[in-house]
C-alpha cells in the first residue's frame, strides 16, 4: 500500500485535489482534523498540552479552549513549538494506527495524508516505516490565491499574513515527487490529479 503525502499553501486548492483523489479510490486521511481530534476531549495530546501550558487553555470543563491555544501560540514561535511537542507525536501515532488498520484491510491500494505543514513538520514521518513515501503538492500563483482567501472572509492583510507563515512553493517542491499548479479551472486541476494518480498506481 501506497501512502502519499499531499500539501500545498492556503488557498493553492489541496482539499479539492484531496477530494479527486478520494473520488480516483484513494483513502484521505485529514490530517487537520485529527490534529482536532487529538486536543479533544479524552485525546491522545489532551493532557499533555494542559499540563505544558496550564489552567490558561482551558474551558469551564476543565477542557482544551482551541481558541485560547490559538492565542498562546500565535506570533509566538517558542509556544507554538511546545504545543507541536505535545500534538504531533499524538497526531502521528493515530495515523500510525488508520494506516495499519487501511493496510490490514487491504481495500485500498493508495492512503492520501492531507496536510498543511508536511514541509514544516515531522507529521506523516512514522517510526513503524508506514508514514508517507511520495509526495505531492498542489501550488498555485499568489493572484490566484488572495482572491480565493479574501472570498472566504479573510481581508487581504489576513490572507497574505496566513501565506507568509506557511513553507514557501520554493521549499515544498524540493522535496516534491509532483507538482500540481492549480491556477486554472477545476476541470484542470481534476485533469492534473487524475495523471498524477496514474503515475502512482501505474494506471
Amino acid at each position: 500500500m501506497l501512502v502519499v503525502g499531499l500539501t500545498g499553501g492556503i488557498g493553492a486548492g489541496k482539499s479539492t485535489a484531496a477530494s479527486r483523489f478520494a473520488e480516483l479510490g484513494a483513502a484521505v486521511i485529514d490530517v487537520d482534523a485529527i490534529g482536532r481530534q487529538v486536543l479533544a476531549p479524552g485525546g491522545r495530546a489532551e493532557q499533555g498540552v494542559i499540563d505544558a501550558f496550564g489552567p490558561a487553555i482551558v474551558d469551564d470543563h476543565g477542557h482544551i479552549d482551541r481558541a485560547k491555544v490559538a492565542a498562546e501560540v500565535f506570533g509566538r514561535p517558542d509556544q507554538l513549538a511546545a504545543l507541536e511537542a505535545v500534538s504531533h507525536p499524538a497526531i502521528n501515532a493515530e495515523l500510525d494506527v488508520q494506516i495499519q488498520e487501511l493496510d490490514d484491510r487491504g481495500e485500498v491500494q493508495v492512503v492520501v495524508l492531507d496536510m498543511a505543514v508536511l514541509v514544516e513538520s515531522r507529521l506523516g514521518q512514522l517510526e513503524s516505516g508506514r508514514g508517507y513515501t511520495q509526495v505531492v503538492v498542489v501550488e498555485a500563483p499568489e493572484a490566484v490565491r488572495l482572491p480565493r482567501l479574501i472570498e472566504r472572509g479573510l481581508t487581504e492583510e489576513q490572507a497574505r499574513a496566513r501565506m507568509a507563515s506557511q513553507a514557501t512553493d520554493a521549499q515544498r517542491r524540493a522535496i516534491a515527487d509532483y507538482v500540481i499548479v492549480n491556477g486554472g479551472t477545476p476541470e484542470e486541476l481534476a485533469a492534473a490529479v487524475d495523471q498524477v494518480w496514474a503515475e502512482l498506481t501505474g494506471g
